[in-house]
């Protein structure tokens, strides 16, 4: 690889937003020459994590990322962002390892750099031809990261910059428990402010003694702040997040969202139940739990058959608002595709089936996240008993990023349609 000029890496813009695309190009290398992209990032939890694609330089000596194809590594063809989403552990790293960015005051960074040759190991113990450090955020400058410990509620409100009045979002995780903020302040960021909701704590869901007004207060913290509209409130949540989603659209009666997003949930949910009771009904069905070649945990047939009495699921035919639906067909933890068939045929006899807007990917599993975050297909989990087990969500790594980029820009396209409807409120964003 000598040459008279040094190699040149540049990305651009190499501060971001972590749903934004970059532009990784290389230049001053000898034309036609092999060489390896390489990305690496240092997890919250100083694990490592890396991505790499193999590429051969033009007759200009130029590699770009985003026009150029791997023909090698951790993702191969013409991907702009595989340096983020086909991030892995690096070998030898501790199994189950899932990367969530918890401190959301501060980027993710992933220095990406450029070697000679198509290289597959070994990267931190060569130098490489030149190196680039980019950040990749969830808050965009000036937004407000405000704690909540109100009414019993506890969370995180992030508000825009800006005099506002905002849309606002109600967002909730799933059965993992914690206080998780980045989706909130990506949301935030978009011009949503979005509360990041706690109800329980890490492996406690067996005693989450959480009532339905618990959620009903939330929602109400959020609608009467100040710089929230009060009829523009929606609610976004994720797998046991979802199912909390589902619950109060259809049942509240104190509570009036305009719209609703349900990532990986389904409506499973007895009629009167405490989240601690669906729990304790889940574990009734723990026989049907199955184990992978891994001796990884499968709990998607736990919740089938789809029941037929609608004691045991969630009337949304009841449901009054616009509501996503976003399910895959790989998602091993929970029957999320049969679900939402369930849900659409209940609410087209109810007549409210118009209200209903269903999303479906192939090859892709439960962890349907913001964009460019790596696919886990596997990731370690604490059950309620405080069981530590290795949980398998699905999916493949190319066809889930693939969703979770096109379910996003999709989820933004829905909250703007049905939170910044008005023309005025279109202009701001």
């Amino acid at each position: 690889m000598s040459n008279t000029v040094a190699p040149m890496l540049s990305v651009i813009p190499s501060r971001a937003l972590v749903d934004e695309d970059f532009k990784v190009v290389v230049e001053n290398l000898p034309p036609g020459s092999p060489v390896t992209l390489h990305s690496l990032h240092q997890s919250e939890d100083k694990d490592y994590w890396e991505a790499y694609g193999h590429y051969i330089s033009n007759h200009r000596g130029t590699v770009s990322v985003a026009d150029d194809l791997s023909f090698g590594g951790t993702y191969t063809g013409k991907e702009a962002m595989g340096l983020l989403w086909s991030m892995r552990p690096v070998p030898g790293s501790r199994k189950g390892l899932r990367l969530r960015k918890m401190n959301v005051c501060t980027p993710l960074l992933v220095n990406i750099s450029v070697y000679g040759g198509h290289l597959v190991e070994g990267f931190r113990e060569q130098a490489p031809l030149a190196s680039s450090l980019t950040e990749r955020w969830y808050m965009a400058p000036g937004l407000q990261r405000i704690q909540i410990r109100e009414k019993g509620v506890r969370g995180t409100l992030f508000i825009p910059p800006g005099p506002g009045p905002f849309p606002g979002m109600l967002d909730m995780w799933g059965g993992g428990g914690g206080l998780v903020e980045y989706r909130s302040a990506l949301l935030g960021s978009h011009g949503y402010a979005s509360l990041a909701l706690e109800y329980f704590a890490p492996g406690e869901m067996k005693s989450a003694d959480t009532e339905f007004n618990y959620f009903e207060t939330a929602f109400n913290i959020v609608k009467d702040h100040p710089q929230v509209m009060p009829d523009k409130v929606g609610i976004f949540g994720l797998s046991l997040g979802a199912m909390v989603t589902v619950l109060l659209a259809a049942k509240s009666n104190v509570i009036k969202p305009s719209c609703c997003v349900c990532v990986s949930g389904t409506h499973l949910y007895p009629s009167g139940a405490s989240i601690k009771e669906v729990h304790r009904l889940l574990y009734m069905k723990s026989h049907k739990m199955r184990l992978d070649e891994n001796n990884y945990e499968i709990w998607r047939d736990m919740g089938l058959p789809i029941p037929d009495d609608l004691a045991h699921k969630i009337d949304v035919g009841r449901i009054n608002c616009p509501i996503m639906v976003v399910n895959s067909y790989d998602d091993q933890n929970g029957p999320t595709v049969e679900a939402s068939e369930d849900m659409a045929q209940i609410m087209r006899a109810a007549g409210n089936k118009h209200l209903l807007t269903r999303l479906y990917y192939h090859g892709a599993g439960h962890l349907i996240e913001p964009p460019y975050t790596p696919h886990f297909r596997a990731t370690k989990f604490v059950k309620g008993t405080n069981e530590k087990v290795i949980l398998l969500w699905g999916g493949q790594t190319k066809p889930h990023s693939d969703a979770q980029e096109d379910s996003w820009k999709k989820i933004l396209a829905f909250l703007k349609q049905n939170l910044y409807s008005s023309p005025a409120l279109n202009a701001k964003m």
